[in-house]
Parts: structure tokens; sequence; C-alpha cells
């Protein structure tokens, strides 16, 4: 990549503390990474709310993957004839009479040149700027334009707002897209900043679009429509359909839209004249004046709306404007259709907006607002004392809670796939064993997660305290799988001690307890994990690598110790001392077995142990994906080094129950995973399933066989998936061992470099892969931050620095400096309210608030320890 400078031209963009700043455009715009022309093409930056669904700023300022109707579109842009979409121009006028008029993008790439009738890119034939670089800190995305033959140089600011705290305001149906025009000359310009939106309604770009009722939907059939409205708020234009059935997914409105009392016009419909007829009508008319005169609509399914704005920019002046594009699709689909009516589940966005313009005119009167808390929450954490590296994927992988990965229904619950494919939603069930690694949803949206523990334990667990790892829905469906997994159950009882810490509720915890203890005694069970109550996992475990392990092994074993811990301190609190107490037996005794049984001196195994018979395996274990030899069953781990066999152990630092195996052990097996799994260079190695790593890539195999590998061992063991690999690189980072820590997650970030892949697409099992934000433990783990609602304490390493904090639902920052022979601690909240009676310093000590410290957004603390 190119320096800051020659990236964004420093003559008239000055970059001051990773700062973008403009005079007369409106705020500042913070920056954590830059990318220059040649590490933009990937680039795909999500626009959208929680559960609202996205459209995707490219690296060039183009809009791409239109995913906003209920499904994922990945590639899609909806387009007319002529592979016309969606795009702005500027059009200029200076005093001496010249005009400019260009689409507000940068130069194709050439890759996109050569078609059998020339090229087939989007938006192929309008003029262009010739340069252009991208500057990020999710979820705010620029993109700076330049030519030497135009009079202007360009930056777009897109963005959706982004509040910890606060799921709704982070909940819009919004891509707000401003552009920021800088005057170049000595002379004022007339400028004309126009938006082009197809009325896409009906069409979610794959193909796959249906009702309730399974039956296929078709685009428009020539009754979508366009309406220029002049509200006292928002004025623009709203698209909808009458031609397509109001229960389809892809029924809805969208809108295009400016705030009220700017000169404007528009088109509703554009001419609808072959050979290129319409788009040299529409260039022409444009050009001309920078003013659109209308066309009537005939038969378009498809028709384009386009507004424009005009502005006037001194002499070395600077001038904006914004845009709103909104949506409403509430139609959402279940991901376990019956073909019935309740297969229609919907959207909790749309409970909140009558359609697109209604959230226009929501968002607009509260955009300064919104605007403000997104950029104080990303300055605050941009400026934390941490690793760019580990800035950048904590930040950049919280896109995925926007994406078509995850959705509300609409009472307001949280769910989520893994990830996404192409045009559908891939692994249904906000899967217990996958979402167990992510870190993010709890830290910054408490609420968000506290739904998912309730459906988990409340609707999701039977009355034998089997919990379906998929969870049906409608919620009548939640038991339907009736599966079990048995890293997944475990994780979901941490995450339950977990965000019952971070709330500081016991209303959290007291009504789910009773399924929470059942779903720990399910491990007991006849044929069951640990039949024999020993503290170690010995029967058939399904588990996240798709497959059922048999015997002990440290991945489901480490989790079950940390599910005991967990329990053990809960039952404490609650008052069940018996309960408590065989917990921690079992953890202890477990604990004992697996470091003197499976630990071989440089990382625990899997010991293997076929059933003797199917019947001696509890109903709900078996899923069906493993092994159909029971007696000598493939898919095992066997001696092999697997990549997260402490996934139970990182889960336990982030929620500080301490180590579950001997410290150790935990480090030897952390420096054996970097050195038997960290593959430098790809040309020699051999994969038999999917590539997520090729060429002169670095990157954590997903298990490495130094002592002998099985026949047929599990599915994945030559792949290589990012949140596991953050899992172990935050387990470095806790031992300790923090150039290796830091060292593997460059290794990931710099393969989502904007050339090869989308820095806001970390993939798996699909796009947008819940696991990868497992990169925000990283942040936990560097600044030593811990919370506890219930004890109202909290602690950082005692390292000087600031560190952003965040529990879920209020955050700031601390700033740790030296007086004397002490840490003076400054403790600031930002956003919601902090009750504490202690503050601590790691090995340094403790503050004790004598009748407790109640700090509220914008107060502060000193603590000298």
């Amino acid at each position: 990549m190119k320096s800051i400078k020659t990236a964004f031209r420093i003559s008239v963009w000055t970059l001051v503390l990773g700062f973008i700043a403009l005079p007369s455009a409106g705020l500042d715009w913070p920056v954590l990474k830059t990318y220059d022309r040649d590490h933009i093409e990937r680039i795909a930056l999500p626009l959208g709310g929680i559960g609202t669904g996205t459209v995707s700023l490219g690296g060039r300022g183009n809009l791409l993957d239109w995913e906003i109707m209920n499904r994922p579109a990945k590639g899609y842009i909806p387009y007319t004839g002529q592979q016309l979409g969606p795009f702005f121009a500027l059009n200029l006028k200076g005093a001496d009479g010249k005009s400019w008029t260009r689409a507000l993008e940068g130069p194709l790439p050439f890759f996109v040149y050569e078609q059998s009738h020339g090229s087939t890119a989007m938006n192929h034939g309008l003029p262009r700027f010739r340069d252009c670089s991208f500057a990020a800190a999710y979820p705010l995305g620029q993109v700076f334009l330049w030519d030497p033959d135009m009079p202007v140089e360009v930056r777009l600011q897109a963005f959706n707002p982004l509040i910890p705290g606060e799921p709704d305001a982070s909940g819009i149906p919004v891509a707000v897209l401003r552009y920021v025009i800088k005057n170049k000359t000595g002379q004022g310009l007339k400028a004309s900043v126009c938006g082009t939106v197809p009325n896409f309604i009906g069409s979610d770009g794959s193909n796959l679009s249906r009702d309730w009722k399974g039956d296929p939907v078709v685009a428009g059939t020539n009754k979508n429509r366009n309406e220029f409205r002049d509200g006292p708020v928002v004025s623009g234009i709203l698209m909808s359909s009458a031609g397509v059935d109001p229960t389809a997914e892809a029924w809805g409105t969208i809108a295009l839209s400016v705030p009220s009392g700017q000169p404007l016009s528009c088109r509703t419909a554009w001419s609808e004249e072959g050979w290129g007829t319409s788009l040299l009508d529409f260039w022409d008319d444009f050009s001309l004046d920078g003013r659109l005169e209308d066309r009537p609509l005939k038969s378009a399914d498809m028709p384009l709306a386009s507004l424009a704005v005009e502005i006037d920019i001194p002499p070395q002046g600077t001038r904006s404007v914004t845009f709103l594009l909104t949506w409403h699709f509430p139609n959402r689909v279940t991901w376990t259709q019956k073909k019935t009516e309740d297969d229609l589940i919907g959207n909790f966005y749309t409970t909140r907006y009558s359609d697109a313009w209604d959230a226009a005119e929501k968002t607009a009167t509260r955009l300064e607002e919104l605007e403000k808390k997104t950029i104080e929450f990303v300055t605050a954490f941009g400026q934390s004392t941490l690793p760019p590296e580990v800035k950048e994927a904590a930040l950049f992988n919280l896109s995925t809670l926007r994406t078509q990965t995850c959705f509300q229904t609409p009472d307001g619950r949280f769910f989520g796939f893994e990830g996404t494919s192409n045009s559908s939603g891939c692994c249904w069930g906000s899967c217990t064993h996958v979402w167990n690694y992510e870190q993010a949803t709890a830290f910054l949206f408490g609420s968000l997660a506290r739904s998912m523990r309730e459906v988990e334990f409340n609707l999701a667990t039977s009355p034998e305290g089997l919990m379906s790892f998929r969870v049906g829905l409608p919620l009548s469906r939640a038991c339907d799988l009736n599966r079990a997994a048995a890293d997944g159950q475990m994780g979901c009882i941490m995450k339950m001690y977990r965000d019952w810490q971070l709330s500081g509720d016991d209303s959290l915890l007291r009504p789910l307890w009773p399924n929470v203890k059942k779903a720990l005694e399910f491990c007991w069970i006849p044929g069951g994990w640990d039949g024999d109550r020993d503290g170690v996992m010995e029967g058939c475990q399904h588990n996240t690598m798709d497959v059922e392990y048999f015997g002990p092994n440290p991945q489901m074993g480490i989790w079950y110790l940390g599910a005991l811990r967990a329990a053990e301190e809960m039952a404490r609190y609650l008052g069940d001392k018996k309960f408590a107490a065989f917990c921690a037996k079992l953890f202890q005794n477990g604990s004992a077995w697996l470091d003197t049984h499976l630990f071989n001196g440089e990382y625990y195994e899997h010991e293997i142990r076929p059933p003797k018979d199917l019947k001696e395996i509890a109903p709900g274990l078996v899923i069906g994906m493993g092994s159909k030899d029971l007696s000598n069953p493939d898919y095992q781990l066997g001696k092999g080094c697997l990549v997260d066999q402490l996934a139970g152990q990182y889960m336990a630092h982030v929620c500080g129950l301490g180590y579950l195996v001997d410290p150790g052990h935990v480090r030897t097996t952390l420096q054996s995973i970097l050195k038997y799994n960290r593959q430098r260079g790809f040309y020699d190695h051999f994969n038999c399933l999917r590539s997520f790593v090729l060429g002169d890539e670095t990157a954590l195999l997903m298990a490495s066989y130094p002592k002998g590998r099985p026949t047929n061992p599990f599915p994945y063991f030559t792949e290589v998936m990012t949140g596991f690999e953050y899992t172990a690189a935050v387990g470095m980072l806790y031992e300790g061992d923090v150039a290796q820590g830091l060292e593997c997650i460059r290794d990931i970030r710099g393969r989502y470099d904007g050339r090869k892949r989308s820095p806001f697409d970390e993939a798996e099992c699909g796009h947008h892969y819940a696991r990868a934000m497992a990169s925000w433990a990283a942040v936990l783990a560097l600044s030593g931050f811990r919370f506890s609602g219930v004890e109202k304490s909290m602690t950082f390493a005692a390292n000087e620095g600031t560190y952003f904090w965040s529990n879920g639902w209020a955050w700031g920052t601390c700033t740790i400096k030296p007086e004397g022979q002490k840490l003076r601690a400054e403790l600031r909240v930002l956003h919601g309210e902090l009750e504490l009676k202690t503050f601590r310093l790691d090995q340094r000590g403790v503050k004790k608030f004598k009748g407790g410290l109640l700090l509220k957004t914008g107060e502060k603390t000193d603590v000298l320890i």
C-alpha cells in the first residue's frame, strides 16, 4: 500500500491524528485504515443497521451487494439495459461557462475491460474520476476522488449509525451518503449532485424470492412506481410496487431523499427508448444545467428514479450534499419452513417505521445526533492504546452484525445464521457451537446477547436438559431439531455466566437458572457426554467440526470444565451449595485427568474411544453428519494439534473464571499451535476441502499431525478459518505471548487487504461469518478489561495508555498514567451509566468506593493506585 500522503493528496485533505479534516463540511471523521487504488477492488463496506440488511460501499464509490430484501445477494446490483445500475453523478459549471459532468466513482479496473461485446462492468459508459482511494474506521467509509481535469476534489462519506448499547439506534434501515466537494479554483462553481436508483422491488437478485407459500415472485410486472414527495423533513422519491405480492420477501418500499429546503429536480422515470437513447437522454439533460426534467412512465418493470440537488461552491470553498437511502421490507421468512402461514416471521425494524419514507423522516430528524454518537464511539475506540491490527480486526468485523447473517424478529429477539451464501443464509439456527466464539454482541449490545440466552435456555432447552443447538422459528418450533452439540451447550452455560456478570441483573439469571442447571445435568444422563460423572467427557460429542468425536478430547473437555466452573459460581451465588460443590468436585477431577492423560508434553490429544454399540449413545447426541462405522469411526481428531483446543480456556479468560487446566500446559500448547499449525506460504500445502488461504499467505491450520494422523480425520483439518485463528491468537495474548498473538492477527488482516478480499467480510461457512467476531476478545486481552455488574467491579491491566471499555450497556475510556510510584487511572463514561464499588489495576491494587460510585454519561473519576 502507498503512504497516507500519496493516497489522500494531503495538499487538499488534511490528516491529523487519524482524522480527515475538511473545513465547512460537517463533522471530521476518524480513520483507522487507508487503501490506495491497488487495494480497493474487493472492498465492500456494508451500509445498514442491525437486522435490516445492507447495501455495500465499494472502494471506487460504487454501490454493490444490494441485500435489503430479507436475503443475501452477493454480487447483485439492480440494473436495466446496457448494464445501467445505481450511480451518483456530479455536474459543475464555472463562471466562465465551462462545464464538467462525471459519475462520482473512481476508474474501472483493467480486468473488467474485455468481453465479447465490450465491457460489461456496471455503468461502464459513464465518465468518471481518474483516481481514487478509500479510508475506513467502521462503520465510517470514505472514498476520495480526484482528477487533474476537474476543478474539484470529492470525498464521499458513507455510514450507518453504530452506537454500542443502543441497538435501536444501530438498527436503522439507512445508508447515509454525503458528497463533500472541495473547489480547487479561484472562481465560484455551480454544482449539482444527482443520485439514480432503479426501483427493483420484487427483484432481490437471487431468483429465489418467494412468498410464504413458497411460490416464486416475479418482479414488478410493470407496476413498480416512483413518487416524488416534498415533505417538511425530507424531499425525494418513494419507490413502491403494486405488482409484487404483498406477502413476498421482496415486497416493500425504497426511498431516496435529502433534507428538505434545497433546490431540487427529479425524474420519477427515464425515457424508454432503445439503442442507448435512454441513457443519452438523461446525460444530455443533466449535463445541460444540472437540472432534470421528468419523463412519462410507460412500461418499465424497473423504473429509474433520479434526484438532483443544486449547490453553490465558493472559490476554494467546500460544500456537501447528504442523501438518505432507506428501505422497508417486512416479510422475512423463517429458516425452518413448513409451507404454512406462520413461516412468515417478519422483522423488528419494520415495526418501527410504516415504510421507507417514514424511516427517512425519522432518521433525518436525528441524523446529526446519530452521527456524533457514532463518531464518538469510533474515535474513543480508535484512539485506544492498542495495536492497529487489533483495532482493525475488532472494529471491521462488527459489520457482520449488520449483514443478512443477523436479524431481529418483531418481538426484538436477535438471531443469526452462521454466515451467508451468495443468495441465502448459511447454516441456520443461531448455532450454539459457532456463536460461542464471538464476543462482540455481549460487550457492545448486551440486550441482544440477553435475548439469545433467553431463547437458548427458556425455549430451546427440553425438560430433560437437551438444548437444540439450532433453534427453529417461529419459536413454537424452537426445539424441533432436538439435537445437542456438546461444545455448543457447554459454551451457552459459560455465556450465561458472562452475560449475567456484565449486566449485573439477577432477573436474567434467576428465571433461567433451572434450565441452565438442567443443561449441565444433561451431561450426566446414561449414555451421555459424561455418563459416569467424573468430570471428563467420554461420550458421543457432536461439535463445531460438524461431526461426532468419541472419547476424551481437549476441545469438548475444556468447554465442559468451563461450564462446570460457571455453574459452580452461579449456583453458589443463588445459595445452591450442594450443586456448587458437586460442580467443583467434577471440575477438579476433570481438570486433573485432562492434564494427566491428554497432555502429551506439547499439546492436548484426543483419546478415541469408539462406542461398543449405537444403543450406548443417548438419544439426541448423533446428528448424522459423522462416521457411519462407529466401531472404527472416521472424522476424529486423534493425535492432532487442534488450533482451538483451548477454546474453553479462551472463554474462561474472557469470563474471568481463571485457568481450567494447568497454566504451564496452556502456554506450551499455544506455543505448539504456533510451531506446528502456522503455515507460511500455501504453494505446497495440500487441502482436501475449502480454500480460504492461498499462494504466499500465512495462517494457522485447523490441525497439524506431528505425531501421526488418522486415515480420515475430521473434515476441516487442512483448512484455515479466521474465527479459530483469533481464538488461538487471543489465547497467546492472555498468556503474555503478545508478539506471537499479534503476528497471527496481522496474518489474518493481511489477507483481507482490499485487493484479494474485502476487509469487511471474513468468510468461513459463508460470508460475514459470526465466529470471526471472536476478534473483539483481543481488545479484552490486551486491556485486561473485566467487569462484574454483580460485584460492581472493574479491572484493567496495570499498563500505561488509554483503553476503550464496554460492558454491553455503557462504554467509555480508561487512561492510565504514572504518578510517582503509583498509577493514576482516569475513568470516563461516554455513554450510559456505570455503578462501581471497586476498581482494580491487576497486580497493583484495588480502590474501594465507600458507599459506591455512580458515573453517568460525560462524567469521570480519578483513581490513584
